[in-house]
């Protein structure tokens, strides 16, 4: 089964180190959800944008992790 991903993957462009200019290389970035942080997958767990087959996706990699999730309510 392949790793879970975050977001879905995309082009980092390489600069060339002696001008700091863009060349025509690039390397593919993959945003698979177990190289995210803890803060950012919380974060986006709170944002009201995100998707439910994201938010699942979440809260399903932070148990693997072994974090305990604490539901607070809002606060307007």
């Amino acid at each position: 089964m392949p790793p879970t991903k975050f977001k879905a993957s995309g082009k980092k462009w390489l600069k060339d180190p002696n001008t700091g200019r863009s060349t025509n290389k690039w390397v593919e970035e993959h945003y698979y959800i177990k190289t995210i942080s803890q803060d950012e997958l919380f974060e986006e767990l709170n944002n009201d944008n995100a998707k439910p087959k994201t938010k699942a996706k979440i809260r399903s990699e932070l148990v693997r992790r072994g974090i305990k999730i604490v539901y607070n309510e809002r606060k307007e």
